[in-house]
């Protein structure tokens, strides 16, 4: 088996400085370095890393303009992987992230090398007191979250991407900027036929937080879910899905401001047009439902 060429990511709007040092030495400490760190200043200038933190591998940063959001900032730092050509599996951390174990690249690389199917490994976020939020655990319901094992989907802040699926199935959703991009990739990726696996074992640690910290979180989170279903889903399990999900948040909401929010961003999700249409294939249907996660949850 090759051994597969690990690249690093990182995308920062520049406000969490003393974060991303420890982050990049944190990979430093790798008992296998990086071939290459990208570092992407989404909207905002970027200090000179690589003398400061005497970092291994090619380091490069990107500063873009504008804030293009989680995922446009993403597919920067991957198509500027792709230019270079050398790197076969891109690990993207996020910025207030940290790698305690000095031997996290290592396990990817032998992770990707066992299988050559494996399209997405996800990593298990916990805060510095070693606890993981539930929904942080890419399961339903109370699921522990040291199971690891084959899953739907994985989280944003820590996982692993093979670039080779990537050239399949198409990068991040751009225009979503912030939430569900992950589930848009994850179903693209199963469709096509790759496996995304829940590696506890790889840890990063995270700050405890809550999404509805960001101030567009409830528009975002409803017109996004919105496009979801219309990009990727039958049509038939369309108005199941969004149904569904409507319930919920109607009974988890107990914010009213919030609510209105999020029924503004499923209006403008139904008239804004979702992009391109990929509608999964039934057969992918019932491997998300035997994975434990049928598409309309």
């Amino acid at each position: 088996m090759e051994t597969p060429r690990i690249a690093v990511a990182v995308v920062t709007m520049g406000n969490r400085p003393a974060e991303v040092d420890a982050l990049l030495e944190s990979v430093a400490k790798q008992d296998v370095p990086p071939a290459r760190i990208v570092i992407v200043g989404n909207g905002c200038p970027l200090p000179e890393f690589a003398q400061r933190l005497s970092l291994p591998g090619e380091v490069t940063t990107v500063e873009l303009e504008e804030n293009l959001g989680c995922p446009g900032g993403r597919n920067v730092g991957i198509e500027r992987l792709r230019e270079f050509g050398d790197v076969d599996v891109v690990v993207e951390l996020d910025d207030d992230g940290l790698l305690v174990d000095a031997d996290v690249l290592r396990r990817v690389r032998d992770l990707y090398a066992a299988d050559d199917r494996l399209g997405i490994v996800g990593f298990r976020i916990a805060d510095e007191l070693g606890e993981t939020q539930q929904r942080h655990v890419p399961r339903l319901g109370k699921a522990d979250p040291m199971k690891g094992g084959y899953v739907t989907g994985f989280l944003g802040g820590g996982h692993a991407l093979r670039m080779t699926m990537l050239d399949e199935t198409g990068d991040w959703p751009g225009a979503f900027f912030f939430a569900h991009e992950e589930t848009d990739l994850a179903w693209r990726a199963v469709d096509a036929g790759w496996r995304i696996l829940y590696a506890p074992e790889l840890l990063l640690q995270h700050p405890k937080t809550s999404p509805a910290r960001h101030a567009i979180y409830f528009r975002v989170n409803a017109r996004n879910r919105v496009w979801l279903a219309r990009r990727r889903l039958p049509l038939v399990l369309v108005p199941v899905h969004l149904g569904v999900w409507v319930l919920l948040t109607l009974l988890r909401n107990r914010s009213a401001s919030g609510l209105r929010a999020w029924l503004g961003g499923f209006v403008e999700g139904l008239r804004e047009p979702a992009g391109e249409r990929r509608a999964m294939r039934w057969r992918t249907v019932w491997r998300l439902t035997r994975l434990g996660r049928p598409p309309i949850i």
